[in-house]
């Protein structure tokens, strides 16, 4: 349904459905003192830190003066979709924000008046990507910013390695927790015309993540990424098949890193070609097309570094299904009553909690979490899972 009002969307959370639309209400009456212009939402992968930010977003510039944040008005539909024009919604693709961008982009967007709404809002998702410079250029904005700017920053967490301690203390800090699984189903069910068994096995295999639970109901390479990602805990006790696993693991996931960012970044440069005149014949062609190259290869180099974010990602994303098997083998070993995050695995969670000792499924844990801190020093993702697979094999101890 997408006239759900902002209330509706938040119902899952009412913490925070209450303190958005408190300081949404507060931002109406003219009440400076009770609206915060600097907010920090903090939570888990995939609760929806960003949807929250843009419900606010809206809450903020809804037009209908009896219902605020009703979802149905142009402000409020446009903020809803990240596309307002008083609306930044800075969504990082590369390792960091690069300090240049804060200065020539996010902050000048800061300083703006709003052109049709009452308040300019900024929202940078994953706002742990603020490197100390970056962050230091942003400081003066949010220590003091313009009487009609709000500024959301989306984080994992308040922690130091998660967020720029000079700029938690400006911020209002909000938390918001994963959604329920039950509203993760609905979502699926309602959103994506996934069937409820389907979506339930996703919420659960996503960890109640929204955004990956969607891709899961919605792709088939995603399905089969996961599913080469949990038998590889299998294939630890069958010798070279796991190595050959690994290989062919390494190269789907890169190549779906690749080919779900494939279109969006040619017809990035073909915009780029158009824009610099590439294609033109007659006079003055050749000088212009020479002057293009430089703005071409700074294009390449900018996808590069896009690139290279995304694989890591995606790595992440495979590690985070492997984890989930010795997760499983450890709830089951120990006889917790917790419900298993590959519930479709079960069989084979059982096997390696039969297999391993609980020291050995805390090292294999161990070797994930290794496999996953070599890929950001940047070892090759080859290398990196063939070391993990050697280290998962001796926890598995298997000779």
């Amino acid at each position: 349904m997408t006239t759900r009002s902002v209330s509706e969307r938040l119902a899952g959370t009412p913490s925070v459905r209450d303190t958005i639309m408190s300081a949404a209400q507060a931002a109406r009456l003219g009440d400076g003192y009770a609206m915060t212009h600097a907010w920090l939402f903090t939570g888990p992968p995939g609760a929806g830190r960003s949807q929250a930010a843009l419900a606010f977003a809206a809450a903020l510039m809804c037009t209908n003066p009896d219902e605020i944040g009703c979802g149905r008005c142009e402000n409020c539909r446009q903020a809803l979709a990240g596309t307002h024009t008083d609306l930044l919604h800075v969504v990082p693709q590369r390792v960091n924000i690069p300090v240049a961008y804060v200065r020539d982009t996010i902050v000048p967007q800061a300083s703006r008046l709003p052109t049709v709404a009452d308040w300019r809002v900024i929202v940078i998702e994953n706002a742990d990507r603020l490197n100390t410079d970056a962050a230091d250029a942003l400081l003066k904005t949010v220590e003091e910013p313009p009487e009609h700017t709000v500024i959301i920053m989306c984080a994992p967490s308040t922690d130091p390695r998660d967020f720029p301690q000079t700029l938690r203390s400006r911020c209002r800090h909000l938390y918001v927790p994963a959604p329920a699984e039950d509203e993760v189903v609905r979502i699926l069910v309602e959103e994506e015309g996934a069937a409820e068994h389907d979506a339930r096995l996703a919420a659960a295999a996503t960890m109640r993540h929204v955004g990956r639970a969607r891709l899961l109901v919605r792709s088939d390479k995603v399905q089969q990424r996961r599913s080469m990602a949990i038998n590889l805990a299998e294939l630890v006790f069958h010798g070279a098949q796991a190595f050959q696993a690994v290989s062919a693991l390494v190269k789907a996931a890169e190549s779906e890193a690749v080919e779900a960012h494939k279109a969006e970044d040619e017809a990035e440069r073909a915009k780029l070609e158009n824009a610099l005149g590439m294609g033109a014949k007659g006079k003055g062609s050749a000088k212009a097309l020479g002057g293009a190259a430089a703005s071409i290869k700074a294009l390449e180099e900018e996808q590069k570094k896009r690139g290279t974010r995304r694989k890591r990602d995606m790595f992440d994303l495979v590690l985070v299904d492997l984890a989930g098997v010795y997760r499983d083998a450890m709830m089951l070993q120990s006889g917790a009553d917790l419900p298993l995050i590959h519930p479709d695995y079960e069989g084979l969670s059982r096997e390696i909690a039969e297999r391993v000792s609980p020291e050995g499924l805390v090292a294999c844990q161990e070797a994930i979490a290794q496999c996953r801190l070599r890929l950001t020093q940047q070892v090759q993702p080859a290398v990196a899972f063939n070391g993990m697979l050697g280290h998962l094999r001796l926890a598995c101890n298997v000779s």
